[in-house]
């Protein structure tokens, strides 16, 4: 995981489309969170939680 925050931070870095205040704050939070294994764990489960609500709505509207 920490390879793939390196990767976006790259691209964060090379971006002409970030304005430069932005970019420092997303720099600095994902340097933190390529530090933090904890916080890598933390949005993947909140993705799952997230996705779990969902899922039986877009079961209904026949989009899973």
């Amino acid at each position: 995981m920490k390879q793939k925050i390196d990767a976006v931070i790259e691209k964060v870095k090379a971006s002409d489309k970030i304005d430069e205040e932005k970019k420092s704050a997303i720099m600095e939070k994902l340097k933190e969170w390529r530090e933090e294994d904890d916080a890598i764990n933390d949005i993947a489960v909140r993705f799952e939680k997230f996705w779990m609500e969902l899922e039986p709505i877009f079961a209904e509207m026949g989009w899973v």
